[in-house]
Parts: structure tokens; C-alpha cells; sequence
């Protein structure tokens, strides 16, 4: 245990007081430390000694290798563990249900096999109708919604648009309430039950948590379910919500940054102790087109460089279709490579882009609306909508479907790989002594607007795309290649910016 910084003695001193925290922890700073550091705090006045607290994590394997670090009188576990205690094993017997296609299940609910809508260009057959189905029932279990509504149906591709999805929403609402209705029975049932199925239930209860204090981690990436439940024990409860941020890249799923909303005693982890003051200085570019309320400083003593990684232990990519890019251009290398997570995900958009090839109508969520390969590639290459599709449209151009599969079944465990591919959100919350960027991180478009020397301006940064450059550039501990995101050092947006005071806002 190094000695801890002015910030981390401050925030002791504040959870001793008894306040609600929000500690805005920025990569590196040493935020799971800070919180053992609290539970090993003695209690505020009027708290019993050894006061009962729970630590509510993002996933099991947090929540393990926390339980090493904190006293025993704190609990530690994830917020389906304590949903599971009091309802979900209630579900066991269907939990424990074998899976099936979603069309089955779709068929049982009444999407028969021959049924078709058209909306707009597109025809949308039963298999994509009982996805949507399906994926309403979990949208409406991430939320903290009391009633499943049009805005938990999902947005399918090439039906993006607002008067479209409407016309899907009235579709698909009746068959996913039937759904969730079907969830309901513990025995048995069509639906296969799953996890955040009785996390909602949990949820819809209005639960209270028997702790004296809560500590709840990653809490930018906290879904709205949960927010709703750990905000409500305030009125019995010290609450305390770390994450940061600048690092909320899952809103794509559901999740939000409860940080940023929260009321309570705003406080920050600034120091580093991942990297030095030049990879500090390269991350705090992000943080000031973000607007994020803390600039890092590097650890003096780690000396953290910036350049070229011609053999990297990692290479962290924008997308899925980038990583197998990728992971193709390192075998070709002869290097033995990991894809971080397994290829499973991979495998199953190339076969289905295989599926697509041969006539065959694909099943992945991504290609299930398009009736044949030239509709998908003509998507790709004049729908602004369809351009992050493009790199698999050449990828399966140049290898073909089955080189993509045959290259995906040449991987290699991490512990006996050369190098790992990652795409930026498998790679949250890990590091690598030397990490480059992949190509597939792309600066915005030019606006038609021009400077003085008539040349094009660059288009504004979006804020979700310089959230996931910023994860991607705080992976490093040793030397940091940013490849891909190079365009950032062109980007009037990336000039150096006189920096916010360290540490509070």
C-alpha cells in the first residue's frame, strides 16, 4: 500500500463525516484502493463500530478480487447477486432452461414463421420481428422504466428513422409485453429467463438494502435499473459513487453516468499510478474536449513514452470489424494473437455475412434486415448510417467468408499469445506495458466550410467517440503508439488548452 495522496486522505476525511460522496476517479488513480480505503475507515458518529457496508460492482470477477481487499464487515458482490438472494432464485428451475433460436420463441409467442411487414424499404421477417421482440424485454429490464413502452423497442438498421421505428414499435410492443408477461411465471415458461429478468422484478419492488453504507463502483456505467435502486437508500444509508466519467462508453446499451447527476459531496482521484506525465498530458487532450471535470497527473516515476510500437503487447481497435481486420493482419505477420473476449462474437457476424453471400437470409442483428450482399454493400458504401460496416464489406471482399472463419479458429489464449486485440470497450478497465491505436479510429468528416488557405475545416469531435479514445489512450503503462488517432494532432480540437486546476472542478 503506497501512502495515500492528499485526495485519497480527503476522501477518508469525507466518509468519515458522513456525507454522500461522488469521487470522479480518472484512469489509473487508484479507485478500488481509495474505496478499501474507506471501508477500513472508522465509522462517523452515531455509525455502531464495524458498521455493515456493501460494495456493489460491475462483474463477479470485481467483486472477488475486491472481497480480498475489504474488511469483512463490508459485503461485496454485484447487483444481480442481490437481486438473485431475493427473487431470482425464485427462477432457478428456469434459468437453467436450455437456449433456443429466437424464432422459436418469437413462433410460441405468435410471430409465425411466414409472417412479413414492410416498412419503408426494408421487409422485416419473423426471425428480425422476434429479435426485436426479444431486445425490447431487455431494454425495458436495463431502464428504470415501470412499463415496457415504444422507446425500449430497438432501433434496427436500415429502419433507423423516428416515423419508421414507430411504425415497428406498434408491431412489436404487443408480442414483448406478451413476453414479459410469460417471464412472470417461475416454473415454467417460453421465454428463456435471463439475469436481468429478475433484476427488474427485483427492482420493481422497491427494495432496501440492509447496509449502513453502500459503495458503488464503475458508476458511470451504472444502468438505470440499478441507479434507481441504490439512489433510494439514501434516506437509510451513506452512500458513495465512484468511476469516472470520462470513461461512460456504454450508453449504446443502456448504461448512463449516474456520477455527473448525482447529489453529493463532489470529490476526484487525479494521480495516476498507471502512467507517467507524458501519457498523462496525451489523455488530458481527451478530457478537454470531453469537458471532463478533472486533468490527470502521471506518476513522476514512471517514464511513459509516446511513438511508434512496432511489436505492441496490445492493439486496441474502434470495432468489432476492426478487430478482425486486425487479428487477419497479425496472423499474415506470423504472430500468435489473442482477441480479447474470445471470437465468438466475430465468428458469428462472418457467418452471417456467409449466410448473406449464399442467398441465405442472415440471423445477426446487424445483416438481418438485408435480402442479398448487394443491398448490404450498397448500405455501406453510400448510407452514412451503414459506413462502419464498410471495413467488413472489403474484409469479406478480400478473404472471403471462409478465410475470416478459418483465420478467427487460428487464435491463441492471451497467457500464450504475442500480441492482443481488443476492441476500446473490452479493453475498459485493463492495461498493457505498450499499446497502438488501430487504424479504425477515424477523425470526423470535413465540413464544407473552408479556412483561409481553402482548405476544408474539420467537423466537430462527438463526445462518445473522444470518451472511448480517452479509455483507449490510459491503456498503456510503458509506451502508447496512438496510430488510428492521429488526426487528433491536425484537429484545431486538439490543440494544447490551458488545463483545469487538478484534482476538484
Amino acid at each position: 500500500m503506497h501512502r495515500p495522496t492528499a485526495e485519497q486522505t480527503a476522501a477518508t476525511d469525507a466518509f468519515r463525516a458522513g456525507d454522500h460522496l461522488v469521487i470522479q476517479a480518472g484512469a489509473g488513480t487508484g479507485k478500488t484502493t481509495t474505496l478499501a480505503m474507506l471501508a477500513h475507515c472508522p465509522p462517523p458518529r452515531g455509525r455502531p463500530p464495524c458498521g455493515q457496508g456493501r460494495y456493489i460492482a460491475f462483474n463477479k470477477a470485481i467483486a472477488r478480487d475486491a472481497a480480498r481487499r475489504f474488511p469483512g464487515h463490508v459485503t461485496c458482490s454485484t447487483a444481480h447477486a442481490l437481486a438473485y438472494a431475493a427473487v431470482g432464485r425464485n427462477y432457478q428451475a428456469r434459468l437453467n432452461a436450455p437456449r433456443q433460436a429466437g424464432w422459436r420463441i418469437g413462433a410460441a409467442l405468435g410471430i409465425d414463421a411466414g409472417m412479413s411487414v414492410r416498412i419503408g424499404a426494408r421487409h422485416i421477417g419473423n426471425k428480425a420481428l422476434s429479435y426485436s421482440a426479444l431486445r425490447t424485454v431487455t431494454q425495458f429490464c436495463q431502464s428504470a422504466d415501470p412499463d415496457l413502452t415504444a422507446q425500449h423497442v430497438p432501433r434496427l438498421r436500415g429502419v433507423e428513422a423516428d416515423e419508421l421505428h414507430g411504425q415497428l414499435s406498434e408491431i412489436v410492443l404487443p408480442f414483448a409485453r406478451k413476453a414479459w408477461a410469460d417471464l412472470q411465471h417461475p416454473e415454467r415458461g417460453t421465454v428463456r429467463f435471463e439475469h436481468d429478468h429478475y433484476l427488474k422484478m427485483w427492482a420493481l419492488t422497491g427494495p432496501k438494502i440492509t447496509a449502513d453504507f453502500l459503495l458503488l463502483d464503475e458508476a458511470q456505467d451504472t444502468n438505470p435499473v440499478v441507479e434507481q435502486v441504490f439512489t433510494s437508500q439514501r434516506a437509510h444509508a451513506q452512500l458513495v459513487l465512484v468511476g469516472d466519467s470520462a470513461q461512460a462508453i456504454y450508453g449504446w446499451r443502456g448504461a448512463r453516468d449516474v456520477i455527473s447527476a448525482f447529489d453529493g459531496r463532489q470529490l476526484s482521484l487525479s494521480r495516476s499510478f498507471r502512467f507517467g506525465p507524458a501519457l498523462a498530458a496525451e489523455a488530458n487532450r481527451w478530457l478537454v474536449i470531453i469537458g471532463a471535470p478533472i486533468r490527470l497527473d502521471g506518476a513522476p516515476w514512471l517514464a511513459t513514452e509516446l511513438g511508434k510500437v512496432p511489436k505492441p503487447d496490445a492493439v486496441l481497435c474502434r470495432t468489432n470489424v476492426g478487430a478482425m481486420v486486425e487479428v487477419i493482419r497479425q496472423l499474415e505477420q506470423g504472430h500468435r494473437v489473442a482477441l480479447a473476449g474470445g471470437g465468438g462474437a466475430l465468428a458469428a457476424l462472418a457467418q452471417s455475412a456467409h449466410d448473406l453471400r449464399s442467398g441465405r437470409r442472415p440471423s445477426h442483428p446487424e445483416l438481418m434486415l438485408f435480402e442479398s450482399w448487394g443491398e448490404l454493400r450498397e448500405y455501406a458504401e453510400y448510407d452514412p448510417s451503414g459506413r462502419d460496416l464498410l471495413p467488413l464489406v472489403e474484409l469479406i471482399h478480400e478473404h472471403g467468408t471462409e478465410g475470416v472463419l478459418r483465420a478467427l479458429n487460428r487464435l491463441s489464449e492471451e497467457e500464450a499469445a504475442e500480441v492482443t486485440v481488443s476492441t476500446a470497450h473490452r479493453a475498459k478497465g485493463r492495461e498493457w506495458p505498450t499499446v497502438r491505436i488501430a487504424d479504425d479510429f477515424t477523425g470526423p468528416d470535413d465540413l464544407d466550410e473552408r479556412d483561409t488557405d481553402g482548405e476544408p475545416l474539420p467537423g466537430p469531435i462527438d463526445l462518445a467517440e473522444a470518451r472511448l479514445a480517452y479509455v483507449a489512450v490510459t491503456r498503456a503503462g510503458a509506451r502508447l503508439d496512438i496510430g488510428g488517432l492521429a488526426w487528433i494532432n491536425s484537429h484545431p480540437a486538439g490543440d494544447p488548452c490551458p488545463d483545469l486546476p487538478r484534482g476538484s472542478p
